[in-house]
């Protein structure tokens, strides 16, 4: 059986969902423009740079989860994925992961994004597994922390042997894996399959690709 793997902002996505989120909540009057919106930029800013302090941008990210009621964040979350994601979807993307799983391959978004921005993302997608950073939450409310390791840089490799394990499967067991990604930030990962694909790429990781000789395709032009 064969593995694909892909990520989602950027990569699946013309854009980054979790500062799209942030910012959709800013324009609705949710959270304070001039509080919010410059913090999320220099974060987003740390990512690209390959400087981002994972535990402290979750801090800041997931807080907004805990200060509202699910009903709420439910029902904004519906007009973010009309407004905001679906535009972000390009008929190339949507393509080959349908291949990928008419192929029958196991397939799963593996994103750092928490689970509450992504899982309807997925479900656009049409795909059952989702690997994200999981939120925590109790009593039916989201805290503002996380629960177990933030699937970023090595931490993605963690979740993926942890949600593989839960299925009775090793990275090892398939004859060949494939991960899609357009990030540096993802070169951990991209090392451990059979198959690395650099997708519209920052410069960093486009150099990588090149040297390894890794495959680049674009699923925007």
């Amino acid at each position: 059986m064969r593995l694909a793997l892909f990520d989602l902002d950027h990569t699946l996505l013309s854009g980054d969902s979790d500062f799209e989120w942030g910012r959709f909540l800013v324009e609705r009057g949710v959270l304070d423009r001039e509080a919010y919106e410059a913090q999320n930029r220099r974060y987003y800013e740390q990512y690209v740079a390959g400087e981002l302090d994972i535990h402290e941008y979750l801090g800041f990210a997931l807080r907004p989860l805990a200060e509202h009621e699910p009903q709420d964040l439910a029902r904004w979350h519906g007009e973010f994925m009309r407004s905001r994601i679906l535009p972000m979807i390009t008929p190339a993307a949507r393509s080959l992961v349908r291949g990928h799983a008419a192929a029958g391959e196991l397939c799963a978004i593996v994103t750092s994004t928490n689970r509450f921005v992504t899982a309807p993302i997925a479900r656009e997608f049409g795909l059952e597994h989702l690997v994200a950073t999981e939120p925590e939450s109790a009593g039916g409310r989201f805290t503002g922390r996380v629960a177990g390791t933030p699937c970023y840089r090595e931490g993605k490799i963690r979740c993926v042997d942890e949600w593989l394990a839960r299925l009775g499967r090793r990275l090892a067991d398939f004859e060949a894996s494939a991960f899609y990604s357009d990030s540096h930030n993802d070169l951990p990962l991209l090392e451990r399959v059979t198959r690395p694909v650099a997708v519209d790429p920052d410069e960093r990781l486009a150099a990588e690709a090149r040297r390894r000789g890794w495959a680049l395709i674009s699923l925007r032009r």
